[in-house]
């Protein structure tokens, strides 16, 4: 029988660069009191949820966030933390650690639209990836096929886990822009992708053998 898993997947807590406003793709900051303290929170309401894995990306932001939320839950056996580049976020090429407000007008503004909310609302979030490359001095960014060929492969990793059954339930660390690119790709135009979900809010998904469904999004309480 085809497999349907439940994806719990959580921002990461607050870094220092989402203080400061900087762009943090492949870069990264660590993560801030209140970081830490977003995590531990994630892990007290997940302290229950029977977790068969858990996935993230190779940053030490996601890292943290993630064992320290399987660090309260009560699973036995507790789950495997597996880390990939896959599960990246948005790698942001020459402008990684620039002011989000700056890379994005330099990106956006050829295109008559310089701010990434402008850009989202005339075009698309996949868009801004597009745009961002084009204004990249390295062409290094990644433009919007570049990054779902990627990130596609993240949840292939997880169907393909032969441990996983049908009904279990998965933990996932995630990023941002991913989350918004995913509800802008399988929420249905049923999310307001002008507010970022929070750090340490929860989103869940419904992984299918061809599809993600959206069940919920930027979870808080």
């Amino acid at each position: 029988m085809d497999k349907q898993i439940t994806l719990y997947v959580v921002r990461h807590g607050q870094t220092y660069f989402n203080i400061y406003n900087k762009l943090q793709g492949w870069s990264n900051s660590p993560l801030t009191d209140a970081g830490i303290a977003d995590a531990k929170a994630a892990g007290e309401r997940l302290q229950d949820v029977k977790f068969a894995a858990a996935y993230c990306s190779d940053t030490t932001r996601a890292q943290q966030t993630a064992e320290t939320i399987l660090a309260a839950n009560h699973s036995q056996p507790a789950a495997k933390l597996t880390t990939a580049p896959y599960f990246r976020e948005e790698f942001y090429g020459y402008y990684e650690g620039t002011d989000m407000a700056q890379a994005w007008y330099v990106a956006g503004a050829p295109h008559g639209v310089p701010t990434f909310k402008a850009i989202e609302e005339k075009y698309s979030i996949g868009k801004a990836k597009d745009f961002l490359k084009e204004a990249d001095p390295f062409r290094q960014a990644e433009n919007n096929a570049e990054y779902w060929a990627r990130v596609d492969q993240a949840f292939d990793m997880i169907r393909r886990n032969p441990e996983l059954k049908d009904g279990d339930k998965v933990l996932m660390i995630s990023h941002g822009n991913t989350l918004l690119s995913l509800m802008e790709r399988y929420g249905q135009g049923k999310y307001d992708l002008s507010v970022r979900p929070a750090n340490g809010s929860l989103t869940k998904l419904l992984l299918t053998p061809d599809d993600i469904q959206v069940l919920s999004y930027n979870q808080k309480d």
